[in-house]
């Protein structure tokens, strides 16, 4: 079959893409993309594992499904390309980083120096049709993300899970917790980021972690200006 993932990814999820639940949810993908605006556009749909191969991951922010506004998504959890709006769970996210860093705001949300040292920016469903959250749920996506936390999980190098809002804890039971790192906090979504998001210090809590384990602290502080022209 076609590779869709261009890095040590591929071997790993090969298995779930030759499953009979993913070519079912192919043909409802194709229907999909046919018949509705979805997003991300189809070639940015595995762009976290491009960004961050297997064998590179330290740290792993799960989130739920894409953005499902205008330009918005592209494969990454909370990350925006260059030019779009910086959406209200990230913007609470840069005011976290910064209360615990002390690393002032961008005024984008282009993640990608963080996918680059080692954060898989991963969402447990890849796709959603345009202004209706969780559209594409229930419908295979689970099963392979599933599949790439567990791989993550019981590799010998440990990973850091961040956790944020009960979507994400839920994978939780996927994770072997007494060989890797589970931070957990509320959503920084506006609706629940002051119950337990503010002043839980993801950011510092990971770099303790990795230093403990002999492996490079993750520098937090994002450029102030990107372009998709250097990528």
């Amino acid at each position: 079959m076609k590779q869709l993932i261009h890095n040590d990814w591929w071997p790993i999820l090969k298995p779930q893409f030759e499953s009979a639940y993913y070519q079912q949810l192919r043909k409802f993908l194709i229907k999909e993309y046919s018949q509705h605006t979805v997003y991300p556009e189809m070639h940015h749909i595995f762009e976290a594992f491009e960004w961050t191969p297997f064998s590179k991951v330290k740290v792993v922010i799960l989130g739920q499904d894409p953005y499902h506004g205008p330009h918005q998504a592209h494969g990454c959890s909370f990350s925006v390309l260059p030019g779009v709006p910086v959406p209200p769970s990230l913007q609470n996210i840069y005011k976290e980083l910064q209360s615990d860093l002390g690393y002032p705001p961008v005024n984008h949300g282009y993640l990608k120096k963080w996918a680059d040292q080692g954060v898989l920016l991963l969402n447990s469903v890849l796709t959603v049709r345009d202004g209706v959250a969780f559209s594409h749920r229930g419908h295979g996506w689970e099963k392979l993300t599933d599949a790439a936390i567990k791989a993550l999980s019981d590799r010998p190098e440990p990973v850091i899970f961040i956790l944020w809002g009960r979507a994400a804890q839920s994978k939780k039971s996927l994770i072997n917790l007494k060989t890797n790192i589970v931070l957990e906090s509320a959503h920084p979504s506006p609706l629940s980021a002051n119950r337990g998001f503010f002043g839980s210090r993801p950011f510092s809590r990971t770099n303790t972690a990795l230093k403990a384990m002999g492996e490079e602290p993750i520098d937090w502080q994002l450029p102030a200006h990107v372009s998709l022209d250097k990528e």
